[in-house]
């Protein structure tokens, strides 16, 4: 695995949003999308890659339904409100659409866990077509780790005849980065055949004559995809209705357990010292170095390093008041001061591809670039 400069394409701004990725730079002029470099890896490390996100989504697996059976629920500040939508979609084996792996890993040893986004992943554009996009032109005829497309189109099918309808509204925050997410989900959702409606969340109403969520258009949501987290529609106003309404979710709400990052410490309970996994508990006095993770927090906020009781990094953020997780340090690798964080997407029950964004520190945020990679000696 190595990271080699790449001469951006003249007019990479344009070819990027042509492909949806319209939130290439930021407000101050900074890159998300950095195509002055790519990650090279060996077909063998991409074996490595999949191999372990086939591996940690049977063990996630495996943990919802000990936490559900074991009724963990107090561990993972679940309200009493969201547990009988989790057991209930547990029970039916309610499919997932995606999920994303964070690892860390330099190409030595096996790729360990740092977090699931389990819930509402992004990046999702950026791995599945404008990196595509990006090898065709500055390597073509090469090779990724992505197969996220074809993969998504087939979930789409999968998922809908498995809920039994041709039906689906896909609903966001309105948010530069949520709504090319669920733009693209739902491109996705046509190309399998469905029926499709975006809206924004909060234009999904409900109807109590007929005990139902509604679009604008007053129409029935049988079957929604939300980019919308589950712990916050756990404590809407309308949070009653989930129980009592007919609406089946994308993603399912055993999610919930999963996007959970107390799920850290569950699995490592569950399967100590597996290769995958780091250390992590829920008592921060059981390790000497480790990087403090709110319960229920995103892109990077709230997480503060320690080691031997000094503080050497952190960032700040408005999660925490759940409380936290305590997992084993994973120093990212360095190239030249970019650390790069590997984002194994899982599709259904399958890897399906790899994102890769790099942050100047050893705390992976919103801001960090995506940085697109190809396969060595696939041209």
């Amino acid at each position: 695995m190595r990271r080699e400069a790449s001469p951006p394409r003249p007019d990479w701004a344009r070819r990027v949003e042509s492909v949806g990725l319209d939130f290439h730079t930021g407000p101050d002029g900074a890159r998300y999308w950095d195509e002055s470099a790519c990650y090279v890896l060996s077909l063998d490390e991409v074996d490595t890659i999949e191999a372990a996100a086939a591996e940690l989504h049977r063990r996630c697996l495996d943990a919802v339904d000990h936490v559900v059976r074991r009724r963990r629920w107090a561990e993972l500040a679940i309200p009493p409100a969201a547990v009988p939508l989790i057991e209930q979609s547990w029970k039916r084996r309610e499919p997932s659409l995606y999920g994303r792996f964070d690892l860390a890993w330099d190409g030595r040893g096996a790729p360990r866990l740092l977090e699931y986004n389990a819930d509402t992943p992004t990046s999702l554009v950026e791995a599945a077509v404008a990196q595509w996009y990006w090898l065709e032109d500055v390597h073509p005829g090469g090779d990724q780790f992505n197969s996220l497309h074809e993969r998504l189109v087939a979930a789409w099918r999968d998922v809908a005849a498995w809920h039994g309808t041709r039906r689906v509204h896909l609903a966001s925050v309105d948010d530069p980065e949520d709504l090319a997410t669920v733009t693209y989900l739902r491109d996705a959702a046509d190309q399998a055949g469905l029926v499709t409606a975006q809206l924004l969340v909060d234009e999904i109403g409900w109807n109590a004559t007929r005990d139902a969520f509604v679009d604008v258009a007053e129409h029935d949501v049988a079957l929604a995809f939300k980019l919308y987290p589950w712990e916050w529609m756990a404590r809407e106003a309308f949070a009653d209705h989930l129980r009592v309404a007919r609406t089946r979710w994308l993603e399912p709400a055993w999610k919930m357990v999963l996007s959970n990052k107390g799920i850290l410490a569950i699995l490592w309970e569950l399967f100590p010292d597996h290769p995958n996994l780091l250390p992590a508990y829920f008592d921060e006095l059981l390790l000497e170095a480790y990087a403090r993770k709110p319960l229920l927090s995103r892109e990077g906020s709230n997480v503060q390093l320690v080691m031997f009781g000094q503080t050497v990094a952190e960032t700040r953020g408005e999660y925490g008041e759940e409380g936290y997780v305590y997992q084993g340090l994973a120093p990212l690798p360095d190239f030249d001061g970019r650390r790069p964080v590997l984002g194994a997407w899982i599709v259904g029950d399958e890897p399906a591809g790899l994102g890769i964004r790099e942050a100047d520190g050893p705390i992976t945020g919103n801001t960090s670039r995506f940085v697109p990679h190809r396969i060595d000696g696939a041209a």
